[in-house]
């Protein structure tokens, strides 16, 4: 019997911290996603943007902003912040970023003619 007891208070135990885990997982991603749309909350209507950024080293970046209408180039380090000039809109070329309305299909059907042509292309270096 006293086995039998110690058997059911171990999975309540488990059970209990299971729920508790779960809990926990939940609350973090409700916090995560509050927190992410009051940040966007706070960016949108705003008439500085970062158009994009490369990575130059260890606290290295360049970086394309927006300043209203004109484009900007910025090296940002560490401690500084230097701006190298301006960009005429016209140079700019637009990303290459998928829509969200893609399908995972499509997606993944991409992403595996990709990486077979990568491969094929290795191949043929290497004989």
């Amino acid at each position: 019997m006293a086995v039998l007891l110690t058997d059911v208070s171990g999975y309540a135990q488990f059970i209990t911290v299971l729920i508790v885990f779960i809990l926990v997982l939940l609350v973090t991603a409700f916090t995560t996603r509050w927190m992410a749309d009051y940040q966007k909350k706070q960016n949108a209507g705003s008439n500085i943007e970062i158009v994009e950024t490369v990575r130059l080293g260890n606290n290295k970046w360049l970086q394309i902003v927006r300043v209203g209408d004109t484009y900007k180039v910025l090296a940002v380090c560490k401690d500084t912040v230097t701006s190298l000039g301006e960009v005429p809109k016209e140079q700019l070329k637009e990303a290459d970023i998928p829509d969200g309305n893609q399908s995972f299909k499509a997606l993944l059907e991409k992403t595996i003619k990709r990486d077979s042509s990568d491969r094929s292309g290795l191949k043929d270096k290497d004989t």
